[in-house]
């Protein structure tokens, strides 16, 4: 079976624990002279690039690193103690320690399914995630090399536009955060369903035009799923379109008019994604997904020196007092694409969709599918920016919220996929 390198974590102390017997370099763990391990932290003066490993003696062996730090970047980082399965790797990277877990592709995905979503899930929503998140491991993997940097796009005096894809990592395969895919090792995976889930799919993938899919998706697409192009590279695949989330996808909106926009985000069109029960979201969404609970439609309020102060910060320009946050392209689902932003020293638009929700907010906005407008206070006379938007994510691909309303409707995991990657086809990787 496949195994897959992947990063958990890099810092100047790594604390851990072993469950069950390990071995090192044929070694018993307490055997070792090459390295000091004092209750259970590793201390370790290695060289740059400096490696070893300790491999499970059993199938139920386990290890815990400690303060593993997950949602890096998002509203929801935080540190967690998290418990792993295979093997134990560490190297020397820039003067500080990286761990990094070795183990099966099923086993990892098993983990994924879990850490993306909640285990209780319905089954035919955990296959379809699995099938996905599986596509877009093996696309990853024929596409490794390929990236020249993880960071893209072009600034100049007036504008910047940036995207935003995975690190093209060199001493591991992928990392563990959102920026590939959420893994979390044994820590979420609770439920019987999972490991069923990817063992009736072992080995399947989407396929269009006989090449694994790059299979990408998102919280919630807001009720319009959205197209490669308005995200990252200036391209489109023909399974990542976009469409309404509902039984009627040939149902269309022109949402890259600003007026068709505004009223699409201002109301509470039906859609998969629409209105879903307390019951069904306690099933898909992790404890910390759970605290965002607006994700359909929401509100964000900024005062003029707020959202002054915070450009300052989030995008390093100085542009003096906001006047105007100014819609400049909409791509198919209302996400902004670019955003004009005119202040009293500066006027300055950025783009694409995720680099507006990095400057606009401490972390990150929901999305870039909102419409601006702007308040003053009566009493104070103070100017008041309020973004109404639409959505959790990027859009593109399977709504993970619309997928779970799918599952528990009935529908089984080829029609959510069919619906979320049309023309796509499943096959054996």
């Amino acid at each position: 079976m496949r195994t897959i390198d992947v990063g958990i974590l890099k810092c100047d102390r790594i604390k851990f624990e072993f469950i069950g017997a390990f071995s090192c370099e044929n070694m018993d763990v307490e055997g070792l002279q090459t390295i000091s391990i004092q209750n259970g932290l590793l201390l370790w003066n290695g060289k740059s690039g400096e490696c070893f490993s300790f491999s499970p003696k059993n199938g139920d062996a386990r290890f815990v690193l400690n303060d593993v730090v997950i949602g890096v970047g998002f509203h929801w980082q935080r540190k967690e103690n998290q418990t792993f399965s295979g093997e134990l790797m560490f190297i020397i990277e820039n003067n500080q320690v990286r761990a990094i877990n070795r183990l099966p592709v099923e086993d990892y995905l098993v983990s994924v399914i879990s850490s993306e979503m909640s285990a209780t899930s319905s089954l035919e929503l955990l296959k379809a995630h699995t099938i996905i998140s599986r596509s877009w491991l093996y696309a990853q993997l024929q596409n490794r090399g390929k990236r020249n940097s993880p960071i893209k796009g072009w600034q100049t005096e007036d504008e910047t536009v940036r995207w935003y894809d995975r690190d093209n990592h060199t001493l591991f395969d992928l990392c563990a955060d959102d920026h590939c895919q959420r893994y979390q090792g044994l820590t979420r995976a609770v439920n019987p369903n999972v490991r069923r889930a990817v063992k009736e799919t072992e080995n399947l993938v989407l396929k269009y035009d006989g090449k694994v899919c790059d299979a990408r998706f998102s919280k919630c697409c807001g009720g319009m799923t959205e197209r490669f192009s308005a995200c990252w590279e200036n391209e489109d695949m023909e399974y990542l379109k976009a469409f309404r989330d509902t039984t009627d996808e040939t149902e269309y909106v022109d949402l890259t008019k600003e007026n068709e926009a505004r009223r699409w985000i201002e109301n509470v069109p039906d859609a998969f994604c629409s209105n879903v029960s307390k019951e069904v979201m306690s099933q898909i969404l992790n404890g910390y997904d759970c605290e965002t609970n607006d994700f359909y439609r929401w509100k964000v309020r900024y005062s003029q020196s707020e959202l002054s102060k915070l450009l300052v910060e989030r995008s390093g320009i100085n542009f003096g007092t906001v006047l105007e946050l100014q819609p400049v392209e909409r791509a198919a689902s209302g996400r902004l694409v670019k955003l004009r932003i005119v202040g009293t020293k500066r006027v300055h638009t950025v783009g694409k969709e995720l680099e507006i929700r990095r400057w606009l907010s401490a972390s990150h906005l929901y999305s870039s599918a909102f419409v601006i407008d702007k308040e003053i206070d009566n009493n104070t006379g103070e100017i008041f920016f309020l973004l109404k938007g639409a959505g959790w994510g990027h859009g593109v691909g399977l709504c993970q919220i619309g997928a779970a309303v799918m599952g528990e409707k009935g529908y089984d995991y080829k029609r959510i996929l069919a619906h979320y990657y049309p023309g796509t086809c499943i096959e054996q990787v």
